[in-house]
């Protein structure tokens, strides 16, 4: 893990002669000026550090890449309009007619929406792996590109990371891990061999529920190549929700190793509950991955996954009582929220692949934030109720 006191909370900052800002600025202009048309052609050619559009570059969103790839240990990275923004410059930016993909059944929705119903109709063949096989042993010929996530969303079943990128390597095949869940504190991708990491940003990078962002980070080869597609598709950052992307990474060390330690508690807690029939989370020896979660990861997480007894009826029961806890989508903030998978981020899922990837509707997924856990762990001892047969903890 970086040190977060220099290498993060002052990476991109920035300085000048006149102006030494602790903060970097915010540089809310859509366009930048030039002095003459000498200025202008020498930009054009290449030869000038300096900005002409905020959809090209802004000096708000170089600081919170220049944050971001020092949190991967990247020599680049590119911060975008959203999780989705990023998925999508990078997947049109690597993949083209008649290539192949090579994914995890076991992702957020929105991605399989976007590869199953966009990758598709230009050609992409896009072949998803049910959780529990072997992504390498589906890789064909025209396989360009291998996109998986650990711990998935929202089984949080961890991929041998290093096994995977070694097998791309070999190949000649992009690897590329979705680390939205872990985070960069709780894991480092490209160390492991990966090609790409991708991140909804929005999430433990930002860390207050209050930006929408996504974020790419790698080797600056493959970070330069993917730069035609964010500008033409559009998916630039805004340079405020940049600043706000910015500051909060600057508190992430702090956030996650609180969080790690309370969804640990809530987890163990939960695992001993006779009314919750599962329990996923990569900390517990219970947890079918747990020994890969050990080897990858420094720490496992503010993500805990459970299903109760009586399907979908029970998970919302359960979901309709807690007090204290929000119900709502996304996660990574500082708030505990909860929501039901079959309803927001595997809505609409096809039932074949909600089963490839392990996802059933007696689910609830739970963020932990930074609450007391004796707090959250009343909470969900009232909303859990009675249980099957009159049972309570």
């Amino acid at each position: 893990m970086p040190r977060q006191d220099t290498t993060v909370i002052h990476a991109g900052e920035g300085a000048s002669d006149r102006a030494r800002p602790l903060t970097a600025p915010i540089y809310q202009t859509s366009t930048f000026v030039f002095d003459s048309t000498a200025d202008l052609e020498e930009y054009v050619a290449g030869g000038s550090g300096r900005y002409l559009y905020s959809r090209y570059a802004n000096p708000s969103v170089e600081s919170a890449e220049a944050k971001l790839a020092a949190l991967e240990g990247a020599e680049a990275a590119m911060v975008t309009a959203s999780g989705m923004a990023a998925t999508a410059t990078a997947l049109f930016g690597l993949l083209a007619a008649g290539d192949e993909l090579v994914a995890s059944a076991a992702i957020y929705g929105g991605s399989i929406h976007l590869m199953t119903g966009f990758l598709r109709k230009f050609g992409v063949t896009v072949r998803l792996v049910p959780m529990g096989g072997d992504l390498l042993a589906h890789i064909g010929p025209a396989t360009k590109v291998v996109w998986f996530e650990s711990p998935t969303n929202p089984t949080l079943r961890c991929l041998d990371i290093r096994h995977l990128a070694a097998g791309c390597r070999e190949r000649g095949i992009t690897s590329v891990c979705d680390n939205t869940f872990a985070s960069p504190i709780n894991q480092q991708p490209l160390a492991l061999g990966v090609d790409l990491v991708m991140h909804s940003a929005t999430k433990y990078l930002n860390g207050h529920s209050d930006v929408v962002a996504g974020a790419l980070a790698g080797p600056a080869a493959l970070i330069d190549r993917l730069q035609p597609a964010r500008r033409f598709l559009g998916g630039v950052l805004d340079p405020s929700a940049a600043y706000a992307l910015a500051r909060g990474m600057k508190t992430i060390a702090v956030r996650v190793a609180r969080q790690n330690e309370s969804a640990q508690r809530l987890a163990e807690w939960l695992a001993a509950d006779p009314r919750v029939r599962t329990v996923a989370y990569p900390g517990l020896p219970s947890h079918p991955d747990h020994a890969i979660a050990r080897r990858q990861m420094s720490g496992f997480g503010g993500m805990v996954t459970c299903a109760v007894h009586g399907g979908l009826a029970a998970a919302r029961d359960v979901f309709d009582r807690v007090r204290l806890i929000q119900r709502a989508v996304s996660l990574g903030g500082v708030e505990t929220i909860c929501s039901l998978p079959v309803l927001t981020s595997h809505y609409g899922v096809s039932a074949a692949d909600l089963a490839a990837a392990g996802v059933t509707d007696d689910m609830i997924r739970i963020s932990v934030g930074l609450e007391d856990p004796a707090d959250l762990m009343a909470d969900l001892d009232q909303a859990l109720g009675r249980g099957p047969a009159g049972a309570a903890s």
